[in-house]
């Protein structure tokens, strides 16, 4: 399908009537959170990307190609531990697995509670992917927007971000913490760019603060403390390209 939203939806069943677990992540993830109207703030959503837990490789190979996909052979066989590669000659698309954990800036336990959204990881999940990003594209900076005006914090609702399942994740990685506080900061000064109507620019604000604070208050653990005492004098994440597709 020329649809990704449409053609996520289609892979997500295809997997389920296979037996196997996938959902969707980044800005389709975001679309597919969104009202039947759309997010606040649209944007063009172009390659899919999907995370799955350990142990099915082959089947999950399997079941891309005959969904009609292109396996990136030498790249499935060197990194297919961690992530898969596929390609949609049709619709000039890529495919990103991620097989386990989302591991870019930072790494997120992205696989460990795929039951509780029908089709996208959870709301947690997907906010993190977002914050974790060092250099924050202009699109990020929307979904981050979108997910917080769509969805209030709370705890235990699928509809819901799970600030303090944020919260606990970023008190156990400094440099997590370090990324997610400073992605959150960023959003909050760029937010008056968007001209957005005033009670959406609240809500926001309001939003972005609050898990702010649920961040900052969280018990930091141990390695977080010894950590937080070397600071920005050591990097604190990934490069990007350290973890992105090589052909």
């Amino acid at each position: 399908m020329g649809d990704p939203v449409a053609e996520s939806k289609r892979l997500v069943a295809a997997a389920t009537r296979k037996g196997l677990t996938i959902r969707v992540l980044g800005g389709v993830a975001v679309c597919l959170q969104a009202p039947p109207e759309g997010p606040l703030l649209p944007r063009t959503c172009g390659d899919i990307d999907v995370a799955t837990p350990r142990g099915h490789r082959r089947e999950t190979i399997e079941m891309f190609q005959e969904a009609g996909y292109v396996s990136d052979e030498m790249f499935n066989a060197v990194h297919g531990a961690r992530r898969l590669l596929f390609y949609d000659d049709v619709n000039a698309r890529k495919l990103d697995v991620f097989v386990g954990e989302f591991s870019m800036c930072h790494a997120i336990p992205i696989t460990d509670r795929l039951d509780r959204d029908p089709l996208t990881v959870p709301l947690a999940e997907l906010v993190l992917t977002k914050l974790q990003i060092v250099e924050l594209t202009e699109r990020d900076q929307r979904d981050i927007y979108n997910l917080s005006y769509h969805h209030p914090l709370g705890d235990g609702s699928v509809s819901r971000i799970e600030a303090d399942y944020i919260a606990e994740l970023c008190a156990k990685d400094w440099g997590l913490w370090r990324t997610s506080k400073a992605t959150i900061e960023k959003c909050l000064a760029n937010l008056g760019d968007y001209s957005l109507p005033p009670d959406a620019e609240r809500t926001i604000a309001e939003s972005l603060q609050a898990l702010l604070k649920r961040i900052e208050a969280a018990p930091k653990s141990t390695r977080w403390r010894i950590r937080s005492r070397v600071g920005d004098r050591m990097r604190w994440y990934d490069q990007p390209e350290e973890n992105a597709v090589s052909n």
